[in-house]
């Protein structure tokens, strides 16, 4: 059908700010040429600042909202971003391996911008062991690979990013981006690490103030990419670049962090003699 647009199916919270969550999820998809198909996993408290609670959707209901629409209408990727408890990554593990065939993007949330802890950590093992395993690529920020892939001893806590990359893809995934935002660096570097180390690194300028939302606006940049076609390579490459533009624009609107504009491309101002170049 040469009318349908590349569809993509995104289990997320709910984000009232609109900054995060299945908000930027949807509006990311929306912006790149993608049909969103949306199943809550939570219902959030949050504002600019911070998560105030989260209350998880029953499982059975994650698991009905997602089989019910992919029933209905063929999907191109999945993207999954925070999830409530274990039982709803047991049903979303079951859910996706129906449809292996069906690129996935895992974005592991495991705490707000402010530092707000959002899983526990039987969570944290549960993704481990039956998601990981299923994904295409992974994108961790620095802070949640290392937590990833500790494991019983102090050295997983403190292994550098290319030791976590290769544990995590050992446990399954095929790619690992780690994105290097809250790395003490003069400018962010984020990495790409496939089966044979080190597929790429992109530096980025690093842009003032903090952004809330900024990992979901790249995981489902990444989902876009894949689901218009990309191979994973190009696929990252220009979903940094989309999500890089969304910093460079992003507004204040609250009293926190800034929120990147999915939509920067809508407001870009026209040379004066309106060509368009």
């Amino acid at each position: 059908m040469p009318d349908l647009p590349p569809i993509v199916l995104v289990f997320a919270a709910t984000d009232p700010s609109g900054g995060a969550g299945l908000q930027a999820d949807i509006m990311t998809l929306s912006s790149m040429g993608c049909h969103p198909l949306s199943v809550v996993t939570a219902v959030t408290i949050q504002d600019t600042m911070g998560v105030d609670g989260v209350s998880p959707i029953d499982a059975e209901w994650v698991s009905e909202q997602a089989r019910c629409v992919l029933e209905d209408m063929p999907v191109a990727a999945f993207k999954i971003g925070l999830l409530g408890n274990l039982e709803q990554i047991a049903a979303i593990a079951e859910v996706v391996s129906d449809y292996p065939e069906v690129p996935l993007v895992l974005d592991p949330v495991l705490a707000s911008g402010r530092g707000d802890e959002l899983v526990a950590e039987e969570t944290v093992s549960a993704l481990r062991e039956l998601l990981i395993p299923q994904t295409t690529i992974l994108t961790p920020n620095s802070l949640e690979a290392r937590r990833l892939a500790a494991d019983d001893s102090e050295e997983g806590e403190n292994a550098d990013l290319a030791e976590c990359a290769r544990r995590l893809i050992a446990s399954g995934c095929e790619y690992v981006l780690v994105t290097g935002t809250h790395e003490n660096t003069p400018q962010v570097v984020n990495t790409l690490y496939g089966q044979s180390g080190v597929v790429r690194s992109d530096t980025w300028q690093r842009l003032p103030g903090s952004y809330h939302g900024s990992g979901c606006t790249l995981a489902s940049a990444i989902a876009a990419t894949i689901a218009n076609g990309l191979e994973i390579n190009d696929a990252v490459k220009d979903a940094q670049e989309y999500t890089w533009q969304t910093l460079k624009a992003a507004f204040r609107p609250g009293m926190g962090q800034h929120i990147p504009d999915r939509l920067f491309w809508a407001r870009e101002e026209e040379p004066a003699d309106g060509s368009g170049d």
